[in-house]
């Protein structure tokens, strides 16, 4: 049972009146307090049985971050009379709902529908369970109370800002006129078709055979091998749990990392993913379905930084075990002078040895504006001094990565997507993979 608080207070507030009573107003007050007893208890009596009142949950498949969707909610009064009720759900904070609870007349044999918007701040796994139902008299001064388990799970996906992007470029390479400027490169080495000279045809392609047959010049096209592997080597260490443009770094790494799913997968390639901080956190074998973008977001969409130092050579070790053959393996991290001499380089001949690797990071736009900034006071020099010895840091760790064999998109937040799809476009073309 339940006391509505504001209906008690008023009938509280009715009781100085019996103090104006002449002759003895404590027997006064008695009496009212028993009436508003009396009141209450019938009130209470004639509330809906909550067991008569059905509540189910309605949930949308996934949510993402921070992106609007809603929940609802289905109330039916099984009952034989009608009446006020009301439910409350145990919502987690940060999905951010306007509201997590609600009052509604139902009348007998009815159903009634509650929608609220929501606006996912974090992403994860959300367990939903304990739903307060309430029912209430028709004076509204008591009710009933039940609460009733429903459990459900709730997944908040990372942001694809980079859907777009992706899927158009997916678009253009399958088309003739998106691929023309890589056969201009000689893009590719697997044939494809023999077709008359054009003036853009580059010599070397001529097909001296054909030509001879033919009686007229011939030449050779190629395009992109397909079935070829790119693997996402995620790290999931401290580093990643830091923040560019208030986002966390591992936000803009699976952007990038699901647009080059939805690219790679779209022109016949195989896509897998491999997550480690200190031990390998998750695994995604290779497979160029149309399925594997839901595949990889599902292993990697509840993951949170791990606040120790990342085991390079282990990852690197798995990779080779689960990935044996020829691949373009990107690895998502970020360029720390210290952990990448001391972890990430003496790892890396492991992988440059048989792979194309790329290193890809983010870079913070404000340490830019700081080094290039012209300082104001003391402490802006401070701060100048400091960024600019950064970026200076930056350079030399991208320098030794390059050195050891490996490419590096250093990109501006936003754009780590875009670059790294046209490093991979680049790859196809020059026939590295």
């Amino acid at each position: 049972m339940i006391f509505r608080p504001r209906r008690a207070l008023i009938a509280a507030l009715l009781c100085p009146v019996v103090l104006l009573v002449p002759d003895d107003p404590w027997w006064a007050l008695l009496g009212v307090d028993l009436a508003v007893f009396v009141v209450w208890l019938a009130d209470f009596l004639l509330a809906p049985s909550t067991s008569t009142i059905g509540v189910a949950r309605r949930l949308p498949r996934s949510l993402t971050l921070e992106r609007p969707a809603s929940i609802s909610w289905t109330i039916r009064n099984n009952g034989r009379s009608g009446g006020r009720v009301g439910f409350a759900d145990a919502l987690a904070p940060s999905l951010r709902a306007e509201a997590r609870r609600a009052e509604l007349d139902l009348a007998a044999g009815r159903t009634a529908t509650v929608e609220t918007d929501v606006l996912p701040a974090r992403r994860g796994r959300f367990h939903l369970g304990e739903l307060v139902v309430r029912t209430y008299g028709p004076l509204g001064f008591a009710g009933r109370q039940k609460a009733r388990y429903l459990p459900a799970e709730l997944r908040v996906l990372p942001r694809f800002p980079s859907r777009a992007e992706a899927e158009l470029r997916q678009r253009k390479s399958r088309l003739e006129v998106g691929l023309r400027s890589a056969r201009a490169r000689g893009g590719g080495s697997e044939f494809e078709q023999l077709r008359d000279f054009t003036i853009d045809d580059e010599f070397r392609k001529i097909d001296w055979s054909a030509t001879a047959r033919a009686g007229r010049t011939i030449v050779r096209t190629y395009r992109a091998e397909r079935n070829q592997t790119v693997i996402n080597v995620l790290d999931n260490g401290r580093l990643m749990a830091g923040r560019v443009a208030d986002v966390p770094r591992v936000e803009y790494a699976m952007d990038a990392i699901m647009a080059l799913t939805t690219l790679s997968t779209g022109l016949g390639d195989r896509a897998g993913l491999l997550v480690f901080d200190k031990e390998v956190r998750a695994s995604v074998p290779a497979s160029n379905r149309s399925t594997q973008l839901g595949r990889i977001t599902d292993a990697m969409f509840d993951i949170e930084p791990e606040l120790a130092e990342s085991d390079y050579r282990g990852a690197f070790t798995e990779t080779l075990v689960r990935f044996n053959r020829r691949t373009m393996l990107v690895i998502h991290t970020e360029l720390a002078e210290q952990t990448v001499g001391e972890f990430l380089l003496p790892a890396l001949p492991l992988l440059t040895r048989s792979h194309v690797v790329v290193i890809a990071s983010v870079r913070d736009p404000l340490v830019e504006q700081w080094a290039y900034g012209i300082p104001r006071d003391e402490e802006e020099t401070y701060r100048h001094t400091a960024a600019i010895a950064a970026l200076a840091e930056r350079e030399r760790t991208k320098a030794l990565l390059t050195r050891s064999g490996a490419s590096v998109v250093d990109a501006a937040p936003g754009t780590l997507a875009g670059r790294l799809m046209d490093n991979y476009l680049e790859v196809k073309a020059t026939g590295r993979l």
